[in-house]
């Protein structure tokens, strides 16, 4: 199976689940950002010399990095601190200004978003006499990056499907009240990202993530 029909599968998966949800289920919105960054990655290009890309996160740079999160905890199915998440992030890279020189390109970021979606389990422990919940999770998803590369005469500029992706994150929250509560967490994103560019060629990149978040939910 190649990474663009498993992230298809993917898809197909988390809009299921989104479709199945109980209504009388525990669920929680959380909207989220932060400050993410991106170590290099080895670039592969069919019809070119590959290199290495050091990537900059320019994270409170417009468009500015963020994320939605819809959560069902299973308090309907007596396991309460167990937990189901749709997680959007729209998290973006700009190659620097040494990967430009030494590739010859002008310009190659996917700044308009790497924007990964994720279906993840989750696994929340209560402090018993506090109102700090830490929690961890883990899930996998697609990422639909805007590929921006423009090299010589060649120009590439739109949305495409990139691959798989997975996630691991570990936070905590603190609850205002039983609707309200803020949290702060790291969020790690591993994407296989295989796209197409000008004349026909491919460009293939592994790039990981890493965010530390702050947001706010709300439970109903």
């Amino acid at each position: 199976m190649t990474y663009r029909s498993l992230s298809l599968a993917l898809a197909g998966g988390i809009f299921t689940l989104i479709a199945t949800v109980p209504a009388s289920a525990e669920m929680g919105v959380s909207v989220y950002g932060g400050f993410q960054t991106a170590p290099h990655s080895d670039i592969e290009v069919s019809d070119g010399p590959d290199f290495r890309a050091g990537w900059e996160g320019k994270s409170f740079q417009t468009p500015p990095y963020y994320g939605v999160r819809g959560t069902w905890w299973m308090t309907n199915l007596s396991k309460p601190n167990l937990g189901l998440s749709v997680d959007f992030t729209h998290a973006k890279v700009y190659a620097n200004s040494e990967t430009l020189a030494s590739s010859g390109w002008s310009h190659f970021e996917f700044s308009d978003g790497i924007n990964l979606l994720t279906l993840n389990a989750l696994y929340r422990m209560r402090i018993e006499g506090t109102k700090f919940v830490p929690y961890v999770g883990a899930g996998a998803g697609i990422n639909v990056p805007h590929v921006e590369v423009t090299r010589g005469s060649g120009r590439t500029f739109e949305y495409q499907l990139g691959g798989a992706t997975v996630q691991a994150q570990a936070g905590v929250a603190y609850d205002f009240n039983e609707n309200w509560s803020a949290f702060v967490e790291y969020k790690g994103n591993y994407s296989w990202v295989d796209v197409d560019i000008d004349s026909g060629a491919s460009l293939k990149t592994n790039i990981l993530t890493n965010a530390v978040n702050v947001g706010v939910s709300y439970r109903f």
